[in-house]
């Protein structure tokens, strides 16, 4: 059967947003005329004769395929395994870019044409405009009159642009295939022209079952990011391709990475007897130090300045949004997580790509105004920040905005590959939009394949397509169109009332009160929040301890005493176990507090009985390793001592202490004096301000 990649793009269309588009709405999208596509249509209808589908034109309605599932999903099958008869222009600066990385040297111009079965005249195109996008990565193609073209860049560059390239253009089709493949479907040719489908599918087992696992995981843009790499450097280490040497890598940076990296690649020797090099290694972790998403509540308690960084980041953009966030924890901590390897990011100059970009300054131009501004007043230690990083930033804050709606009756699923805000943003419009939505529940597609049931879901949304999902789903944009929800309302309407029929007409009476008021949280929760502020808050102030060391105490000394001292009050057990926590922190980055004299010492441990927070004055000052990487000199040691499982609320304690250290000149002249009555009084202070800000108005 043949088919044209403009059919098959239609087709897909339409399979992706059933009755949302019209042979009008496809012609702007595909920038061809409407005769065209009617003329399209019309073949289409006889392609999907033959596997017992039918086109439905309804014109109030759209174009929508009509059929059994099982049908459908066939039909996805074989668009997936069958080349098109012509390519799309993607493909064919994909096939194009393949081929002037498959050997070193000079390509003749007619050559590539005949082996990309193009005409010179497009080919000329196609290399102009993949010439530009390359110069993104300081990858040049040099072409020379009578000669030909030649690729020129460091195998570094060459292997971020391919696999940026693939990122960007053909993210869903890899997972895609590599679903079909775990599900036993295991082509015979190269997977999107250039992946073995072995490898491909060993290093998605490896990654899964080495990286996302733990307090970090990754997001699924993320995660396929990271595949796309391993798998390039596997083929290209096995062609021969190596990566140079980098002494600009930090390795002290990224110690866990490396580990992980190192792990995963010795796996994968095992299996294709193909040896990654240290500097492969290398990049690898920086990549994945640079993507890896932190749990919200394993942020170092340390990194005072990246909390103060945040803190003013939200005070700035709520002042200029005129809506004070500055006591929303969970905006802090959701930023907080995500600003870490957003930083690194920065640091190391790597890409980062957000679909959504556009659609955001497109839908929340003020809101994205006042991010960027705060952004780049607050956030200078990245520099030049890219318009994708700061609407990722946007997401974060669209979601505590719209986070009002009372609770209701409803349980949703989204599957969302595209990061943790894109997510949070789409549940909060959820719940905003759709009042009788009572819980979101988000998962990425990992975890959606391994999960044998969804019985417990009254509804399933996803932004992507699911060919390996047993049950009804709305497919949606990740930002909630008025299709979409229009789209939600009609499925509740058809489907939902037999499922949450008790539930309904519990709460139908409260429709109208929840619009007027957001209704207070049980009186039992209040309570045991409170109780959780009390103890955090007399746990610090009982257990505060001021010391005073004498000159020759270096500061791996003054932790053991403290420590041990702790021991002996019973504040904590085994001690020689949380002094190794401690130590292995310091391995990980710098602890000085810059231009402070203070260093912070901190860990959760299941040892710790009770929230610690002691200084100790150093009378003669030892050098450490500050926060920005430089060595500086430190009089006060702080330690900071937790538990392993913390509540939110005593999270949100422990996380108040080490922002106000640095609140302003002020904190931080009386936390780096060695005066203990002082720097008591000033820690009185702030938890009196929470107790005022956060509880007693409510």
């Amino acid at each position: 059967m043949y088919i044209t990649s403009r059919e098959k793009t239609i087709i897909e269309l339409i399979i992706k947003t059933s009755g949302k588009h019209t042979a009008s709405s496809i012609s702007g999208y595909l920038n061809v005329s409407v005769r065209t596509v009617h003329r399209d249509l019309k073949s289409i209808e006889k392609i999907l004769k033959k596997f017992g589908l039918q086109l439905n034109r309804n014109t109030n309605e759209g174009l929508s395929i009509e059929g059994k599932n099982e049908q459908i999903f066939r039909l996805m099958q074989h668009l997936a395994g069958i080349q098109p008869i012509d390519r799309t222009p993607k493909e064919r600066k994909f096939l194009l870019l393949l081929s002037l990385l498959k050997e070193e040297g000079t390509h003749k111009i007619q050559v590539l044409a005949n082996e990309l079965d193009v005409s010179i005249s497009t080919l000329t195109a196609d290399l102009e405009e993949l010439s530009e996008w390359l110069m993104n990565f300081h990858v040049r193609l040099k072409k020379k009159r009578g000669v030909g073209v030649q690729i020129d860049g460091t195998e570094r560059d060459k292997r971020k642009a391919l696999a940026t390239f693939i990122l960007v253009h053909f993210n869903e089709e890899l997972f895609e295939s590599i679903v079909l493949m775990e599900k036993g479907n295991h082509p015979d040719e190269r997977i999107l022209h250039y992946f073995r489908p072995e490898y491909l599918l060993e290093v998605d087992r490896t990654v899964n079952s080495t990286i996302n696992n733990g307090l970090s995981r990754l997001a699924d843009s993320d995660y396929i990011g990271l595949v796309i790499n391993v798998c390039i450097a596997l083929q290209r280490t096995e062609d021969h391709f190596l990566m140079e040497d980098d002494a600009e890598d930090d390795q002290y940076e990224i110690t866990d990475e490396f580990s992980l990296i190192k792990k995963m690649s010795k796996r994968l020797e095992n299996k294709f007897s193909i040896a990654l090099s240290n500097s492969d290694l290398t990049y690898l972790a920086v990549l994945l130090k640079g993507s890896k998403l932190q749990a919200v509540d394993s942020v170092p308690y340390d990194r005072v300045d990246l909390r103060q960084m945040v803190k003013n980041l939200i005070q700035h953009v709520s002042a200029q949004i005129h809506v004070d966030l500055t006591n929303d924890f969970s905006l802090y901590q959701g930023l907080l997580a995500h600003m870490e390897p957003s930083l690194y990011r920065a640091k190391q100059k790597i890409r980062l790509y957000n679909p959504l970009t556009e659609e955001i300054k497109r839908k929340y131009p003020v809101l994205f105004m006042a991010v960027k501004n705060s952004a780049e007043k607050e956030l200078k230690e990245m520099g030049d920040i890219p318009d994708d990083e700061i609407a990722f930033i946007v997401l974060h804050f669209g979601s505590a905005l719209l986070m009002q709606e009372e609770e209701t009756s409803i349980k949703a699923l989204i599957v969302c590959p595209t990061g943790i805000g894109t997510s949070k943003m789409l549940a909060s419009r959820l719940k905003k939009e759709i009042l009788e939505i009572d819980s979101v529940e988000i998962k990425s597609m990992k975890e959606l394949q391994q999960q044998e049931t969804f019985d417990q879901y009254d509804i399933i949304l996803s932004t992507v397509r699911l060919p390996f999902l047993n049950a009804d789903y709305i497919l949606v944009t990740p930002l909630l169109s008025e299709e979409d929800i229009a789209a939600i309302r009609n499925f509740l309407k058809r489907n939902i009332s037999g499922l949450t029929k008790d539930k309904y007409v519990i709460n139908k009476g409260r429709k109208e009160k929840k619009v007027q008021r957001k209704i207070r949280k049980p009186i039992q929760e209040v309570l045991a929040e409170l109780k959780d502020v009390e103890r955090s808050i007399e746990s610090v102030l009982h257990n505060f301890r001021f010391y005073r060391m004498p000159l020759s105490t270096n500061h791996v000394q003054v932790i053991k005493d403290m420590v041990y001292q702790a021991e002996r009050e019973n504040l904590l057990s085994d001690a020689n176990d949380v002094i190794r926590c401690l130590e292995d922190r310091e391995k990980k980055g710098g602890l000085g507090i810059p231009y402070t004299g203070m260093g912070i010492f901190h860990c959760r441990h299941e040892k710790v009985r009770e929230l610690i927070f002691q200084i100790c004055h150093i009378s003669q000052a030892c050098v450490i390793r500050g926060m920005d990487g430089n060595e500086m000199p430190m009089k006060n040691l702080l330690l900071m001592l937790a538990p392993k499982e913390l509540s939110l609320k005593q999270q949100e304690i422990v996380s108040l202490i080490s922002t106000s250290l640095i609140e302003d000149n002020e904190a931080i002249m009386i936390f780096s004096s060695s005066d203990e009555k002082m720097i008591r009084s000033r820690l009185e202070e702030v938890f009196l301000n929470y107790l005022h800000t956060n509880l007693m108005k409510e």
